[in-house]
């Protein structure tokens, strides 16, 4: 019977406190740090949000979104227009209340060719969103918002959520819910007499 065991490395032997001496660190603490370092990346980009608030003024923040149907939409093509953001979820109740009265808006304002819609369905991407378009009858652009990057970008807090854009390319205001035909028409005539727009 051989009793004789092969000789480990001398680095595997030795005492981990030796080891940290020489100035190495284990692949445990290499992972610890890198966990740690992790954590506090994702907190500060929570902080960081939670301190955000929706524009209300100042340049909006630019996109490029495909609609449901296949349409590219850049809104920065979309400069010399007043735009009208509408975030929405076919889930959400005010947005069911709201959907009638923006389709209304739009079908006031979309033969003057100064003014576009753009439904953008937040956390909402599959067949439910299709229904409700068809459901409400909405006929202006709507398009998923794949990641909630657009979502983000405006920094909402839930849905439904509007935002009017000059022909500028400026947040001119921002509705948290309750949008009717009849607000968006106070909002927007004056942009397009400002902005010279018949």
């Amino acid at each position: 019977m051989n009793t004789s065991v092969e000789r480990l490395p001398e680095v595997l032997t030795e005492p981990a406190d030796q080891r940290a001496s020489r100035g190495g660190m284990s692949a445990g603490s290499i992972m610890l740090l890198i966990g740690i370092v992790a954590i506090a990346l994702v907190f500060g980009l929570m902080l960081m949000r939670q301190g955000s608030s929706q524009p209300t003024d100042g340049p909006a923040p630019a996109f490029t979104v495909e609609t449901f149907d296949g349409q590219t939409i850049r809104l920065a093509d979309l400069r010399g227009k007043v735009v009208v953001v509408n975030f929405w979820a076919s889930w959400c109740v005010p947005c069911q209340s709201e959907a009638p009265e923006l389709e209304a808006a739009w079908q006031q304002y979309q033969d003057t060719g100064n003014v576009v819609f753009l439904g953008i369905a937040y956390a909402d991407n599959g067949p439910r969103s299709l229904e409700f378009i068809e459901q409400y009858g909405i006929t202006y652009p709507n398009a998923p918002d794949l990641g909630t990057r657009i979502s983000e970008a405006y920094f909402i807090k839930g849905v439904p959520e509007t935002f009017v854009i000059d022909q500028q390319g400026n947040v001119a205001e921002f509705i948290f819910a309750g949008i009717t035909a009849d607000k968006l028409s106070t909002i927007i005539d004056p942009l397009l007499t400002e902005g010279g727009a018949s």
